[in-house]
């Protein structure tokens, strides 16, 4: 059982990475859940299937009532705020204001006024290119320029938090490039994984993109891949290990691989031989392209986080092989 005990609020509770919160709460026993999300008209809403809470709100109803009456939905042990929009292309700039930024102030301050705990999805896209660094332990914020609108309303909120005084109560978390069930639905934001997963079905192979920088061979830009039943754990770890923790917190698995390891892990967990074609970049991306991302995770095992990281290959497996191969969702 967990330590972790009342309400909770799952914002973003049919996405990927809420749903399979909300999944690991199940696990512990908790069912007295709150989950909100805009369930709009994709496949999302049958990550929520096998999952159990108390009550379903759309998350602009959900606002509406708060801002009216702020015991609207009783009292909170704990909000994880993980709704947003996560396109990292999304032009709409006034959008993704109201959505990420306004929507996370709101939400914090009423959780800190009824003294709920308040732990939000910040972005490794906050780092933009990586030239400052990816080190959570820099409170220096106003050094990170985003790469793209998204990534930079994440970090507004980051910045207002730490104006507001607030980041010694609550916690951001900044994840790295997560992969697993319960991803389907999100287009071209998928993991890799999951779109190679489909390539190799359909024509045998897997596309990459060229490097367009020297010093990376084609295939061999590197990212954290981190598996989502990790980033999970982690998440809960602020709520049940860590009740007092504060700040930002990378969350990913230490680890920088290669798209190429990726890809062969996938065609391993298939069994069949690896097949890639490189392709070119689409300019739009090129100037916005990270070749190498690798979250440094001290601060988070400061805070008493001392679970092994699933190694990539086997994450790979039981993605492919439990969730990708039979259909299935989290809690099936």
């Amino acid at each position: 059982m967990s330590s972790l005990s009342g309400r909770i609020l799952v914002t973003g509770g049919a996405g990927f990475i809420g749903s399979a919160l909300v999944w690991a709460l199940n696990r512990r026993g908790h069912t007295d859940i709150v989950v909100t999300d805009v369930l709009g008209s994709d496949e999302k809403w049958r990550n929520l299937t096998p999952l159990k809470f108390a009550d379903y709100v759309e998350a602009e109803a959900f606002r509406r009532q708060l801002a009216a009456n702020p015991a609207a939905f009783g009292r909170f042990s704990a909000v994880f705020h993980l709704g947003a929009c996560s396109s990292t292309t999304e032009k709409n700039a006034g959008y993704l204001i109201d959505n990420n930024y306004n929507v996370t102030k709101e939400l914090a301050a009423w959780a800190l006024a009824q003294g709920a705990r308040f732990i939000y999805a910040s972005s490794a896209a906050t780092y933009g290119d990586g030239a400052e660094g990816m080190d959570d332990q820099n409170e220096d914020l106003g050094r990170l320029r985003p790469l793209n609108m998204y990534g930079y309303s994440k970090h507004l909120f980051d910045l207002y938090a730490q104006q507001q005084g607030w980041l010694n109560q609550i916690v951001g978390v900044k994840y790295f490039n997560v992969f697993g069930p319960n991803e389907d639905h999100k287009g071209d934001m998928r993991s890799l994984v999951n779109k190679a997963y489909q390539q190799i079905l359909a024509t045998g192979q897997v596309q990459l993109f060229r490097s367009h920088k020297p010093e990376f061979k084609d295939g061999e830009q590197m990212r954290d891949f981190l598996y989502v039943k990790d980033a999970v754990e982690m998440t809960l770890h602020f709520a049940e290990q860590a009740p007092r923790a504060g700040g930002l917190y990378n969350l990913g698995s230490g680890e920088a691989n290669t798209w190429v390891t990726l890809t062969g892990a996938i065609f391993r967990a298939l069994g069949r031989e690896p097949k890639v074609e490189f392709i070119d970049m689409p300019e739009v991306l090129r100037g916005k392209y990270q070749y190498y991302t690798r979250a440094d995770i001290a601060k988070l095992r400061a805070t008493g986080y001392a679970r092994a990281m699933t190694p990539l290959s086997d994450a790979v497996k039981d993605y492919v092989q439990g969730y990708l191969v039979p259909g299935k969702k989290l809690g099936e």
